[in-house]
């Protein structure tokens, strides 16, 4: 027992009595060597744990690299396009988007056609764009562009035909205008059978189109008036009411006058009088070409026979002699309740009328003195010139 205490002690008498080596300095500030890493698993050493590191490292610069471009891309979208003033856009039907895309870019309407495709795609709107044309304005970002072929909002023309006009000078506008395309039908509809308002489409619409839409319009809307029409009128049918339509449409352009010219009109035809209307000497003279607009009534126009010459014949003239509106149509289906067998010019753009012969003589004598005046006036204006020819007739009767 002593003996085996006694080595204890010496043993670790031993190990602290070693004796000190000094270092030196370079020695002593040297750091020490510390605890080794753990040796890798195999595991971690496995070929296909290095792959799928690989395949996760390589998802996340991905998701990373699609966020930025995301980003930037619609950043790009919604931001100002290059435009600085409106331009026009024109989409054929059929046309897809990367058609479409690669237009806009190749007319300076958006600045990357990739980027306009990509984000079409992305709102679901790949076949939402519609054809037709638009008016992009300056500065119109894709988003701003995208949204406007979507939503089929097309640059809209019109097409005006003026109450009074006749089918063949009607027919003349529609084959003038630039932005219709197509033939002019070969034959002209019946006279008066055209609607005289403002037509509008858009580029593309062909000619037939608008002269079909024209009809349709004009026939509807006269079977309407004529079902609602007043009783007793003297017109045996819808003809003979489209035809006094267009000479009260041709004898006054006022509104508050309009009824009172078919009053006149339609007790002229229960008394059995002749109508007297100078427009239907023009017709009858004319045809649907219409006067020249220099070229006055002669009194041997008024003699001149012809079917439409209401100072001939009695009645109705065969057909219409214009288109009328809608006013002119109402007009004739709800006169006004008067005596009036008689009116003429005033003087002021306007109609003076008359229940007998001798008041309308009075009025007459005043529109020839207005008419004197003017002339004087006018011949003072143009001096030195003369006129030849026919002389003008005085005012109907």
């Amino acid at each position: 027992m002593t003996t085996s205490s006694s080595d204890g002690e010496t043993g670790r008498s031993t190990e602290s009595s070693k004796p000190i080596v000094p270092k030196s300095a370079s020695e002593a500030l040297r750091p020490e060597a510390g605890t080794p890493p753990p040796r890798r698993s195999r595991a971690s050493r496995n070929q296909f744990v290095v792959f799928l590191n690989f395949i996760v490292s390589a998802i996340v610069l991905v998701v990373l690299a699609a966020g930025a471009g995301v980003y930037f891309g619609k950043r790009e979208f919604d931001g100002p396009g290059p435009t600085t003033v409106d331009q026009t856009f024109l989409i054929k039907p059929n046309t897809g988007v990367q058609e479409i895309a690669d237009q806009l870019e190749r007319r300076g309407l958006i600045n990357d056609a990739r980027i306009f495709r990509l984000g079409v795609r992305a709102y679901g709107n790949d076949s939402a764009l519609k054809a037709g044309e638009y008016d992009i304005k300056a500065g119109a970002s894709m988003r701003d562009v995208m949204e406007l072929l979507k939503s089929g909002k097309s640059v809209m023309y019109s097409l005006t035909i003026p109450e009074g006009l006749t089918v063949e000078q009607a027919f003349q506008r529609v084959a003038e205008h630039e932005v219709l395309i197509g033939d002019m039908p070969t034959t002209l509809p019946p006279e008066g059978s055209l609607a005289t308002d403002t037509q509008r489409f858009t580029r593309g619409a062909t000619r037939q189109q608008i002269i079909d839409k024209m009809l349709a319009h004009q026939k509807q809307m006269v079977e309407e008036i004529w079902e609602r029409r007043v009783p007793g009128l003297p017109l045996a049918d819808i003809n003979e009411f489209v035809t006094l339509a267009s000479i009260v449409e041709k004898e006054t352009g006022r509104a508050d006058e309009r009824s009172r010219v078919a009053a006149v009109f339609i007790n002229r035809l229960k008394k059995k009088m002749r109508l007297q209307s100078d427009p239907t000497i023009l017709y009858g003279l004319f045809g649907g070409k219409g006067r020249p607009a220099d070229r006055p009534i002669y009194q041997s126009d008024i003699d001149k026979p012809t079917p439409y010459n209401t100072y001939q014949i009695n009645g109705l003239p065969p057909t219409p002699i214009a288109n009328p509106g809608r006013a002119a149509l109402e007009a004739v289906a709800n006169p006004s309740q008067t005596d009036d067998l008689y009116f003429v010019a005033d003087g002021t753009g306007g109609h003076v009328f008359a229940k007998t012969l001798d008041e309308h003589n009075e009025n007459v004598a005043r529109w020839r003195a207005v008419q004197k005046k003017q002339a004087e006036e006018a011949a003072k204006a143009a001096e030195g010139q003369t006129t030849t020819g026919d002389k003008p007739a005085a005012p109907a009767q």
